[in-house]
């Protein structure tokens, strides 16, 4: 949650440019990973997805009005494999399978703000996906044990917010050096 501290304050001060496609299906996604923990029982063990569901929907509100793209070919087709997906989602029985299809819809939403990224280096604050990738490899060595299932979306929180911020790194690297 504190990685978004600086992106929150990039928006509102126009230097950040969210993607807004990205940051709707992360919102789904989020809404849809708390009250699954609710109805599972979850009480305190849900603050944390609280908080993150509370600050992706923030950016998506902030993204209305100060993002970029959201309609375009690319978001469009995102939006149905992310609503296709939903649907497997939902009726699925095999958590390890949801998971799965959990991280592709996550990373639908990724991919959207990669292109968008590499496209406008820019628009968005690097220091909050390295940030980001950081909780997401701490997330990894909190798990204790190798175990796949456990260790899948921790993992993948890492790498994407790394790759994110990768494409961002170059792409200004690109834009000072163009060849």
């Amino acid at each position: 949650m504190v990685s978004s501290v600086p992106y929150i304050r990039d928006i509102v001060k126009g230097k950040t440019k969210p993607e807004r496609a990205t940051w709707f299906i992360w919102s789904v996604v989020m809404m849809i990973a708390f009250f699954a923990q609710v109805a599972s029982g979850g009480t305190f063990s849900t603050l944390l997805t609280v908080g993150d569901t509370i600050v992706v929907i923030v950016i998506f509100i902030l993204s209305i009005k100060h993002g970029m793209a959201g309609w375009m070919m690319r978001d469009k087709m995102a939006l149905v494999g992310a609503g296709i997906s939903l649907i497997l989602w939902y009726f699925t029985k095999n958590p390890a399978i949801a998971l799965f299809i959990v991280i592709f819809i996550d990373f639908l939403g990724g991919w959207l703000t990669i292109v968008k990224s590499y496209e406008n280096p820019e628009s968005e604050t690097m220091l909050t996906w390295f940030f980001s990738s950081i909780a997401g490899f701490l997330g990894i060595l909190a798990v204790g044990e190798m175990n796949f299932v456990l260790l899948a979306f921790p993992i993948y929180v890492c790498l994407m917010n790394l790759t994110i911020g990768l494409v961002i790194f170059f792409g200004r690297k690109k834009l000072q050096f163009p060849s």
